[in-house]
């Protein structure tokens, strides 16, 4: 930690007074008057009991003394992530509209969150990823070819690379929760300074393994970073229909584990709650609850049409609250990126995508005569029948 620069807590306390004109939780001193309601709502949170920390805010402004120490070479290489992210997250909703692609999943919007949760993570840690999770995928070491192959439904696609600490995405709300938190626990026992990251929304802070999880990790101390995503919907359903509280890192506080609520379309902020809630699991210092506020701006899945549920007005708010733009101003004042350095770094990034793309529909290929191989040792007379139907409509079509 430098010298001269305030530790998180301090930060995240001082935010805390800011926004909600009450006292930071180790001060006893009042706090400034708070300015005029901002976005990052923290109203219903005792300050004194849970943290809020926003260091980048939609003005693409840092109050003075916030400032972190990240080096420009990691502040450029996160830009570039965030941008990479969403070329990719845009081309795979292009694939999936010309049938190229399965249902999916988009994350625009929610960069910010994906990149700096996993940004402090080593080689050694572990990564727990919901389905919305590939931008925090790629910056793991995923490609993108192979994320394509796994939306498009190949098996291949679907397990980790080799030399990557990861757990395959989880489909089933809430489930990778509790190995996440195992793996945590089994780090303890091995005297590993390493820690486990895992990630889920808000909808899925509903279920009950989510909640014995951060009972367990509380109890056993297990070095592990929970990240609820908190973008404001559970598919249709909003947090008001969920919840009384308005915010959720409250809840973690119930199990004993220490929470902070963080803005989630704040890179900095993001980077910073991460790295200190990775540096106290690595000393032994047991689990972290980050709730990041963040917002779907897309589809819930290709499946679904947010229109039926929300109004233009939910979203129009957020779109002025966009984590690459405002990253991109701050960086802008810093002398790190000009326009052009912007366009070349956008350029850069969807030609990646489109060489991905095209090595997706260079080496997927279906082989429709196995999907009967892998099921049973002894196959079912009934599977035996279908298999044989089955075979027969795959020869009339010409289908290898």
């Amino acid at each position: 930690m430098h010298p001269d620069r305030p530790t998180p807590t301090d930060q995240a306390a001082k935010h805390a007074a800011l926004h909600s004109g009450g006292v930071p939780a180790d001060r006893s001193t009042p706090a400034d008057p708070p300015p005029a309601p901002g976005t990052f709502n923290t109203r219903a949170i005792d300050p004194g009991r849970i943290e809020c920390l926003q260091i980048l805010n939609e003005r693409g402004q840092v109050e003075q003394g916030m400032e972190p120490d990240f080096t420009p070479e990691q502040l450029l290489e996160v830009h570039r992530a965030m941008v990479l992210s969403r070329a990719f997250d845009s081309r795979m909703l292009t694939m999936q509209r010309q049938g190229e692609m399965g249902t999916f999943a988009p994350n625009i919007g929610q960069e910010a969150c994906m990149i700096g949760q996993v940004w402090p993570l080593t080689k050694e840690d572990w990564f727990a990823p919901s389905y919305r999770s590939f931008g925090a995928q790629i910056w793991r070491g995923w490609s993108m070819e192979r994320l394509m192959k796994l939306w498009a439904g190949y098996h291949e696609g679907f397990a980790p690379p080799p030399d990557v600490n990861d757990y395959p995405f989880s489909i089933v709300i809430g489930s990778q929760v509790p190995p996440a938190v195992g793996t945590a626990m089994a780090m303890r026992r091995r005297n590993e300074a390493n820690c486990v990251v895992v990630n889920f929304g808000d909808g899925a802070f509903s279920q009950g393994a989510v909640a014995e999880s951060l009972n367990f990790a509380a109890v056993d101390k297990a070095p592990v970073i929970f990240v609820c995503e908190n973008n404001g919907w559970a598919i249709s359903t909003p947090m008001a229909k969920q919840t009384r509280v308005d915010s959720l890192a409250i809840r973690g506080m119930g199990y004993g584990v220490p929470s902070i609520r963080v803005d989630g379309n704040d890179i900095l902020a993001m980077m910073v709650a991460t790295r200190d809630a990775c540096a106290r699991a690595r000393r032994g210092e047991g689990p972290t609850l980050i709730e990041s506020v963040t917002f779907r701006m897309s589809l819930h899945t290709t499946a679904d049409d947010p229109t039926v549920y929300r109004d233009d007005a939910d979203v129009t708010p957020w779109k002025g609250r966009c984590p690459i733009k405002r990253f991109e101003t701050w960086l802008a004042g810093r002398g790190l990126l000009d326009a052009d350095a912007c366009a070349r770094v956008k350029t850069e990034c969807e030609t990646q995508v489109l060489a991905a793309r095209d090595a997706f529909r260079n080496s997927a290929s279906a082989k429709p005569r196995e999907i009967f191989d892998y099921l049973y040792v002894d196959t079912p007379d009934v599977l035996d029948r279908q298999k044989a139907e089955y075979f027969k409509r795959l020869d009339r079509k010409g289908v290898e």
